[in-house]
């Protein structure tokens, strides 16, 4: 347990250029590296990652998230130290396909157990093929959702074979990586399992409790359409019920064609949509150019990637919660 690597090794000092490596620099909990702290050291690749270490270790563990508050966690890139705190951890908490520099970085790091998110739940292909889907009530959604993926260029942001990797932003899916997350701890650290599995119970009842929110505020709407900057809530909508017509595809700094721009302005009109919604950690220009175009509303869903002083919350709860309110305000919800 904790039992320090003196020296990065090799293969990773060799990865430094490699990699890219900038020179960003890893938050935690306490603005302490990884290592040698006398607990459980987990590094996490992001915010919904750190969300589970923290809540699911409890005092147990010392969490790095190597993505900083208000950093775009697909643009992460890598720095020398954060490569050492990988080498240093116990356990490397990750999302492979969300993050190319932290999937690589993982890959060459010779000392942590490598807990990877995706592997936890089963991800799906969002917004990549013609047609629609049923919702629980037999709703056939048959918006085309493949122009979301691609920019100007005709360049495909889809992520790991076209798996979409947002999975935090559903609840049971969420709680379905909890659980695995909780496992994964309880084996690496077994003189601790015992408050792990409580810590991870509570975590599932509390994301048990958001889903029944989510399922009573949006089951009396008047539309199903929503419209957001870019395809991360994939899940959430299919989850509910919902479509969702992003403007740009997986990737949030992808540039949406024409062509789609003005699909959407005939899909708000057709639909009834009634706002655009754009996040905190990427730009809200196409997003208000297109409100301005048809007359709408603008708003904010956060695809809760980081929490900064914008955030409508402080912690992943609470920010759901707020998504909650601003999608039934523009779904139209009694």
């Amino acid at each position: 347990m904790n039992v320090r690597r003196r020296h990065i090794s090799a293969v990773a000092l060799t990865a430094v250029t490699a990699l890219g490596l900038g020179t960003l620099t890893a938050c935690s909990s306490d603005s302490a590296a990884a290592g040698n702290t006398g607990t459980f050291d987990v590094v996490a690749s992001f915010y919904p990652m750190a969300f589970l270490a923290e809540r699911i270790g409890g005092e147990h563990v010392h969490v790095t998230s190597l993505t900083e508050p208000g950093q775009e966690p697909h643009d992460l890139e890598i720095s020398a130290r954060q490569m050492g705190e990988l080498e240093e951890a116990d356990a490397a908490l990750y999302l492979k396909g969300l993050q190319p520099a932290v999937d690589k970085a993982v890959g060459l790091a010779e000392g942590p157990t490598k807990i990877d998110a995706a592997e936890l739940t089963t991800l799906e292909t969002h917004g990549t093929e013609a047609g629609g889907h049923e919702d629980e009530h037999g709703d056939e959604h048959a918006h085309e959702d493949e122009h979301a993926h691609e920019d100007e260029h005709g360049h495909d942001h889809d992520h790991e074979g076209g798996a979409d990797p947002h999975v935090w932003l559903d609840p049971v899916k969420y709680a379905e990586v909890a659980e695995g997350v909780g496992k994964a701890f309880q084996k690496a650290d077994p003189d601790h399992a015992a408050d792990y599995r409580a810590n991870t119970a509570d975590l599932v009842k509390d994301l048990k409790a958001l889903d029944g929110k989510f399922r009573t505020g949006l089951a009396n709407r008047t539309s199903d359409v929503f419209v957001t900057t870019h395809a991360a809530f994939g899940y959430l909508a299919e989850r509910y019920g919902l479509t969702e017509e992003a403007i740009s595809g997986l990737d949030p700094e992808s540039e949406p064609s024409g062509a789609r721009m003005k699909e959407l302005q005939e899909i708000a009109k057709a639909d009834g949509v009634t706002t655009v919604f754009y996040e905190t950690l990427v730009s809200d220009r196409t997003a208000k150019t297109l409100a301005a175009d048809v007359g709408l509303k603008t708003d904010v869903l956060d695809p809760v990637e980081g929490i900064t002083d914008h955030s409508r919350g402080e912690d992943y709860l609470q920010v759901m919660e707020a998504n909650l309110t601003a999608l039934r305000t523009a779904l139209g919800a009694r």
